[in-house]
């Protein structure tokens, strides 16, 4: 079989799962810089840190804050720095899924008007969330169900 350069893995392409988590990763980065950007960003000029208050919407209808675009930001850099791994990157998927079906939860529960809604959160970015993370889960459980499997115990962090 032949090797990679490193001398590692066998050369080929990447697996499906590596490939979702850099894309998911990418788009993360990619909104988290665009939520910085007026225009982009709607009441640009109501941008804050981490409150409520902050009445800038990206592309209008997602509110986000200082806060919230940072999140994504790092969100998408860590996204990026997992999927070189196929381990990595099912954990950063499912994990990541997990974290925003939780959020989801968390912004049904929480009154959008309180200080405890410190992202922010509105009802767009609740459904958004509750399909990122059910979209995040399925690529992390289901593109690699093949990668690592063999005569053994098959155990996630055993994986390349």
């Amino acid at each position: 079989m032949a090797r990679g350069a490193r001398g590692g893995r066998p050369a080929g392409p990447k697996p499906l799962v590596q490939l979702a988590a850099a894309a998911v990763g990418l788009v993360f980065l990619v909104l988290g810089v665009l939520g910085f950007v007026p225009g982009v960003t709607t009441d640009y000029d109501q941008l804050q840190g981490a409150t409520h208050h902050s009445g800038a919407k990206l592309f209008g209808v997602f509110q986000v804050s200082i806060l919230h675009n940072s999140v994504h930001l790092l969100f998408g850099l860590l996204g990026l720095a997992m999927a070189r791994s196929v381990a990595a990157a099912r954990v950063y998927l499912g994990a990541g899924g997990a974290a925003y079906l939780g959020l989801w939860l968390y912004g049904f529960a929480v009154n959008k008007e309180s200080v405890a809604n410190f992202l922010p959160l509105n009802d767009a970015d609740d459904w958004l969330h509750l399909g990122l993370g059910f979209g995040m889960l399925a690529f992390g459980l289901l593109l690699s169900n093949q990668v690592g499997t063999g005569g053994r115990l098959d155990r996630p962090f055993d994986r390349p």
